[in-house]
C-alpha cells in the first residue's frame, strides 16, 4: 500500500478547516494532514465574534472544532504557529519557531486582514481592529473603562461591532465616509431606513465623515475628521473592510494580483498548491462571504481526492445577512438596477422599519433587499441562485402567496442545492439527517447539521423539506417559550421567577441559564420582571431600550419627543402657558398635538431633557413605552347635546389609575359618552362607551398597522364596574400576553368568549387576584421623569460632544 501524501495547510480559519473537513468526508486516508494556525486555538466561526463580543454566546459556543478534533482526525495542527516561508523549490514551508514542514500538496488559506485607512494617531491605546478571537476579548476587556465609543466603518462588521459595544452600556457613534450605511449590500432607501433602526437602538450614525486623526497623547480622546468637526471618544473599533493576506504567496513566487491568482479547480500555477478563502482571486473576484470560501473549499476538495463531479468553481452570488439583533436585513445580488429593462418591485413601511426591494431582469431576480422582515429570504435566495423563472404575481416573493401555498418547491432541487448558506447545508444533507437521522423538527434538523442554526432565514425550506421527505413538521416546543435562551412557556418561567424569587435580568439569567446572558432577550425579560413585581424589580439599564433609558421617544435625527401627560386630554390654560414657555426656552423643532389629545414637543436633545422636565412640572405621558399611555375622551354629558355619559370625568378616572402601568406592547386607551363613539372607543386596545343607563366596555381594538373593531366584554353602570373590568383585563393581559403581542392578538388567541367567562362571570375564581394584582401595580407607579433630579448614572443624560476645529489642528 503507498504511503499517503503529506498535505500542508496554510491557515486554520473557516476555509482551511472546511477544505480538511471535506477531504476527509471524501477520502480519509489519502493525505496525512499538517496545518499552521496563527491563532492559538482551534477552528471557530468567525460570523459569531459579535454574539461574544455582545455576551449572546461564550467564546466557547463559537468554535467548529477543537484541539481534540485534530487529534482525532490525526492531523498535525501547529496551533499559535504563523507560516513565514514558501520553499517551492525543496517544497518546504517553514514558520515561526522554527517549525518546518515537507509537503506534496500544499493548500494557502491565509484569509485576510482588516484595513485600517490612513491616518494620524492609529497607533494609540485604545484603538482594535475586529478581526479575531483575541480582539474581540480585547475590545470587550477596554470596553469596561469606557464611557463613549466609536466606530469607523458603517459595513456589515461594523454595524456588528457597534452594537456589542452597545451591549457594554456605551454611548456608540458609527462613523461612515459614504452617504449610507452598508453601500455595498443597500440603496439609499434601505441604507435611510437602517439607520433610523440603528439609531432608535440608541446607536448615532454619522454620515459622510472621513477620519482623518485620532487624538490623545497615548491613549485616544477623540477623532478629527475631513471637513474639521471632531468626536470626542474612549475607544474606536475600525471596521473599514479587509485585504487578503497573499504576500507569502507572492514572496514564493505564485502570481498575485490583489489576491493569490487561482484557476476553477482552486489551484494556483503551481499544480501542487491551491489557495482558498479570501486571499484567493477566481476571475478577478475576491470573496468575503462565507458560503463561497465553503464553495471553494468543496471544489479544492474534490479535485483533490479526483470527486469532481462537475465543471470546478465557476464563482459565487453574493448573499448577506446581517444577525445584529432587533434588525433583520437579507442583501442578495444586485440591489440597485443597471439596465433600463430592469423592473423593479418594491415595498416600504417606515413606521415599522419595513423596506422589501426586488431587481428582476428578464423575468429573473438579480437583486433584493429585505429590511424589517426577512420571511421570505429562504424563497427568494434560491430563485436567485437557481436563476429560476419568477411567478407573474411578484407580491407573492415578498409576502407569500395568498393561500399559505409554497412559491418553490424543495422537492425539485438538486441535491446540492445549498438551503443553509451561514453554514454551507446542502439539501442533501438534510434529506439525509430526516431520513437517516430521523429529524422530524426544525430545531432537530440543526442539531444534526446546523441548518437555520444561525439566522434563521432556511427555516420555512427545512419546514418544507420535512413535509416533503418526513411527511410532517413535528412541533417544535421551542416556539412556545417566552424567550429562545430559557426553554420554558410564559407560565412555567413566571413560575420559576416567584419560586426562586428573581427580581432581575442577570438573576434570571444567573439561576435559570447557568449565568450565561442572551442581550437580545434582555428586554423582554424586564417587562415580564415589571409586571411580576413591579416597586419589587429591580432595574437594571442594559436590558432596557434607548426611549425606556431616557424616558423619550427618539426620533429620526437622534433627537427627542417630550409629551407630558394630560389626563384625558382636558389641560388648563396654566399648563398650555408652562408648554409654550418651555417650547420657546428650548427652541423646540416643533409643537404636535398628538393622536392621543396631548402635546409633543419634538427635536429636544438628550441632555436637555432633564431641564425641560423640570420646566414642565408635569409627569410623563409614557409615549414611548410599552406600557398604558393615554385615555382619549370626548366633551360628553357635560357639554355636548347627544351625551349620555360623563366621559371626560371616567376618562381622567381611567387614566390616573392605570398610567404608566408596563404591559407586553403600548395600550391605547379611550372614553366615548355615546355610540357615536366621538374618542374612537372601539379601535382602541382598551375602550368604553356610554350607552342608556351604562357603559360597554370593549377589548382589542386596533387602527394602527392592522384596523380591527374591538369586541365587547361586558356592559356595566358605574364608573368604578368600569373601572374594575378595565383592570382586570389589563392584569390578564399583563400576564398572558406574549412579549410585543398587542392587546388584540390576546383577544383573537384567548376568544372573547373565554375572556368573558374569565373576566366577567369569573368561571375560574381568578377575579379577585387578578384585581389584587392589578392595585398593587398601580400602587408602585412612580414617574419617570423624577431621574431628573436623580439620574441612575452620570452619562443618562449626556451626548457625545462634538467640537469645530481648525483644519490640520
Amino acid at each position: 500500500m503507498d504511503r499517503p501524501k503529506k498535505l500542508v495547510v496554510i491557515g486554520n480559519g473557516m476555509a482551511g478547516a472546511k477544505v480538511v473537513q471535506e477531504i476527509l468526508s471524501r477520502d480519509r486516508e489519502r493525505f496525512q494532514v499538517v496545518m499552521f494556525g496563527a491563532e492559538p486555538y482551534g477552528n471557530y466561526d468567525r460570523t459569531l465574534l459579535s454574539d461574544v463580543l455582545t455576551g449572546a454566546k461564550d467564546a466557547k459556543g463559537i468554535f467548529l472544532n477543537s484541539l481534540d478534533w485534530y487529534r482525532d482526525h490525526n492531523i498535525t495542527l501547529h496551533a499559535g504557529v504563523t507560516a513565514t516561508a514558501i520553499d517551492r523549490d525543496n517544497k518546504v514551508v517553514s514558520g515561526s519557531g522554527g517549525v518546518e514542514e515537507s509537503y506534496d500538496t500544499l493548500i494557502i488559506a491565509t484569509g485576510s486582514r482588516p484595513f485600517v485607512p490612513p491616518m494620524d494617531g492609529a497607533e494609540k491605546t485604545g484603538v482594535f481592529v475586529f478581526r479575531t478571537l483575541d480582539d474581540c476579548q480585547a475590545i470587550e476587556a477596554y470596553a469596561r473603562g469606557c464611557r463613549r465609543a466609536a466606530v469607523i466603518g458603517g459595513g456589515l462588521l461594523g454595524l456588528e461591532a457597534a452594537r456589542g459595544l452597545l451591549s457594554f452600556g456605551l454611548q456608540v457613534t458609527v462613523i461612515e465616509m459614504m452617504p449610507w450605511l452598508m453601500t455595498q449590500q443597500l440603496d439609499t432607501e434601505g441604507g435611510a431606513l437602517l439607520r433610523e433602526t440603528m439609531e432608535q437602538m440608541g446607536v448615532q450614525v454619522l454620515l459622510e465623515k472621513t477620519t482623518t486623526r485620532v487624538l490623545g497623547a497615548e491613549r485616544i480622546t477623540g477623532l478629527t475628521f475631513q471637513d474639521g468637526t471632531a468626536l470626542d471618544t474612549d475607544m474606536v473599533v475600525v471596521s473599514c473592510g479587509i485585504r487578503p493576506n497573499a504576500e507569502l504567496a507572492g514572496e514564493s513566487g505564485l502570481p498575485v494580483n490583489r489576491g493569490i491568482l487561482v484557476n476553477d479547480r482552486m489551484q494556483t500555477s503551481d499544480p501542487d498548491i491551491y489557495a482558498v478563502g479570501e486571499c484567493a482571486q477566481h476571475r478577478g473576484k475576491l470573496y468575503g462571504l462565507v458560503a463561497p470560501l465553503y464553495d471553494q473549499a468543496r471544489v479544492a476538495a474534490e479535485h483533490l481526492t479526483g470527486s469532481s463531479s462537475n465543471g470546478g468553481y465557476q464563482g459565487s452570488k453574493p448573499v448577506s445577512k446581517l444577525k445584529v439583533m432587533g434588525v433583520q436585513l437579507v442583501s442578495i445580488g444586485d440591489t440597485i438596477p443597471t439596465d433600463p429593462q430592469d423592473e423593479v418591485v418594491s415595498y416600504i413601511e417606515p413606521s415599522r422599519g419595513v423596506y422589501k426591494k426586488m431587481v428582476i431582469r428578464n423575468n429573473q431576480l438579480v437583486g433584493t433587499i429585505l429590511l424589517g422582515e426577512t420571511d421570505t429570504a429562504g424563497v427568494l435566495t434560491q430563485m436567485f441562485l437557481l436563476g429560476a423563472e419568477l411567478p407573474e404575481r411578484r407580491a407573492d416573493l415578498l409576502f407569500g402567496t395568498s393561500t399559505g401555498a409554497p412559491i418553490l418547491s424543495v422537492f425539485d432541487l438538486p441535491d446540492h442545492a445549498q438551503i443553509c448558506h451561514c453554514h454551507g447545508v446542502s439539501k442533501g444533507q438534510i434529506k439525509e439527517a430526516i431520513e437517516f437521522g430521523k429529524c422530524r423538527s426544525v430545531s432537530q434538523v440543526g442539531v444534526h447539521t446546523r441548518a437555520g442554526t444561525s439566522c434563521g432565514g432556511c427555516k420555512k425550506l427545512i419546514e418544507q423539506l420535512l413535509e416533503v421527505y418526513a411527511g410532517e413538521v413535528a412541533e417544535d416546543p421551542a416556539e412556545h417559550w417566552y424567550v429562545p435562551s430559557l426553554p420554558m412557556t410564559k407560565p412555567e418561567l413566571v413560575a420559576a421567577i416567584k419560586a426562586k424569587e428573581l427580581k432581575s435580568v442577570s438573576a434570571v439569567f444567573r439561576e435559570l441559564n447557568g449565568g450565561q446572558e442572551e442581550p437580545g432577550h434582555k428586554t423582554a425579560l424586564a417587562s415580564l420582571l415589571k409586571t411580576i413585581w413591579d416597586g419589587e424589580y429591580e432595574d437594571e439599564r442594559d436590558a432596557r431600550f434607548i426611549n425606556d433609558r431616557v424616558h423619550a421617544n427618539i426620533q429620526k435625527d437622534g433627537t427627542f419627543s417630550v409629551v407630558p401627560r394630560i389626563d384625558g386630554g382636558v389641560t388648563s390654560p396654566a399648563q398650555l402657558r408652562r408648554i409654550a414657555d418651555v417650547a420657546e426656552k428650548y427652541k423646540v423643532a416643533a409643537v404636535k398635538l398628538t393622536g392621543g389629545q396631548r402635546i409633543a414637543l419634538a427635536g429636544a436633545r438628550k441632555e436637555q431633557l432633564p431641564d425641560i422636565w423640570k420646566d414642565l412640572g408635569m409627569p410623563s405621558g409614557h409615549a414611548y413605552a410599552k406600557a398604558v399611555r393615554s385615555c382619549k375622551t370626548c366633551v360628553g354629558s357635560d357639554f355636548c347635546r347627544f351625551g349620555l355619559g360623563d366621559s371626560i370625568t371616567l376618562g381622567i378616572k381611567i387614566e390616573q389609575r392605570f398610567k404608566g402601568i408596563e404591559t407586553p406592547h403600548k395600550m391605547k386607551l379611550a372614553a366615548s359618552g355615546c355610540p357615536r363613539n366621538c374618542a374612537e372607543a372601539t379601535v382602541k386596545d382598551l375602550g368604553v362607551v356610554a350607552i342608556e343607563g351604562g357603559w360597554q366596555v370593549y377589548v382589542g381594538g386596533g387602527a394602527g398597522i392592522r384596523v380591527r373593531a374591538a369586541d365587547l366584554l361586558c356592559t356595566v353602570t358605574t364608573h368604578e364596574e368600569v373601572l374594575k373590568y378595565m383592570g382586570r383585563f389589563i392584569q390578564y393581559y399583563r400576564e398572558h400576553g406574549k412579549y410585543l403581542e398587542r392587546a388584540y392578538g390576546l383577544v383573537e388567541r384567548i376568544g372573547i368568549e373565554r375572556l368573558r367567562e374569565l373576566l366577567v362571570k369569573d368561571v375560574e375564581g381568578i377575579g379577585a387576584r387578578l384585581d389584587a394584582e392589578i392595585e398593587r401595580a398601580v400602587e408602585a407607579y412612580k414617574d419617570p421623569w423624577t431621574e431628573a433630579d436623580e439620574p441612575v448614572h452620570p452619562a443618562q443624560f449626556s451626548e457625545p460632544v462634538r467640537l469645530e476645529v481648525n483644519n490640520g489642528d
